[in-house]
């Protein structure tokens, strides 16, 4: 989809895919992978980054790439055409806070993990993900944190050490168990764009997997 980008750009790399063949490593004794081996280079000194500095995959890890998706028109309550309408009330029943951007985020992350299953593979086999974000109405920026905590509601809320579940917060609310459970950290990008291409949309995501070497 077209997307004209602004002269600010906030970006931030990430990385990787923590189940299945993929190996993590630190950034001290980083080494190429092996043919059919995906290597995550994790931030040092943490248990639960939410994202890593990078991945790298063999020649013969077959991957996934998913077109940009938006939101679904799931709030027919609100006007066509406006953010609103691209939420689904059902996501956040009893949260407080929740940030229209958050509510959308919330909304494209469950696309994305439809999309992965019906090509074969699933949200933890995701090693890279690009996040366009549109402003809100009224906002001077695009609302980052917001997109964040939806993040954590599908990604990177497993502690690397315990292997404990993370609660994560929705809007205000006080943290609970996430949406789905889910250790990988995908090799990250979020930017502010300026449009998208339906109008009313604030959040748009692409994202690559791999296939486990077994299937």
């Amino acid at each position: 989809m077209k997307r004209r980008t602004k002269v600010f750009v906030g970006t931030a790399l990430t990385g990787a895919l923590l189940t299945g063949s993929a190996t993590l490593a630190g950034a001290k004794g980083w080494w190429s992978p092996g043919p059919q081996e995906v290597r995550v280079m994790l931030p040092e000194g943490q248990s639960n980054p939410a994202i890593a500095n990078g991945v790298a995959t063999g020649g013969e890890v077959a991957v996934y790439q998913s077109s940009g998706l938006g939101p679904s028109a799931l709030n027919p309550a609100a006007p066509e055409g406006t953010p609103e309408r691209y939420t689904d009330p059902a996501l956040t029943e009893g949260s407080q806070g929740v940030t229209i951007t958050e509510a959308q985020a919330l909304v494209v992350l469950r696309n994305i993990k439809t999309n992965l299953e019906t090509a074969g593979v699933k949200p933890a086999d995701v090693i890279t993900m690009k996040a366009y974000l549109m402003k809100p109405p009224g906002a001077p920026i695009a609302d980052y944190a917001g997109w964040n905590r939806a993040y954590r509601q599908y990604f990177a809320n497993i502690d690397l050490k315990s292997l404990q579940v993370v609660p994560v917060p929705m809007g205000t609310s006080a943290p609970k168990p996430p949406l789905l459970a889910n250790k990988a950290r995908p090799a990250r990008a979020t930017m502010e764009v300026a449009s998208l291409a339906v109008p009313g949309w604030l959040v748009e995501v692409e994202v690559t997997a791999t296939y486990d070497k077994k299937r």
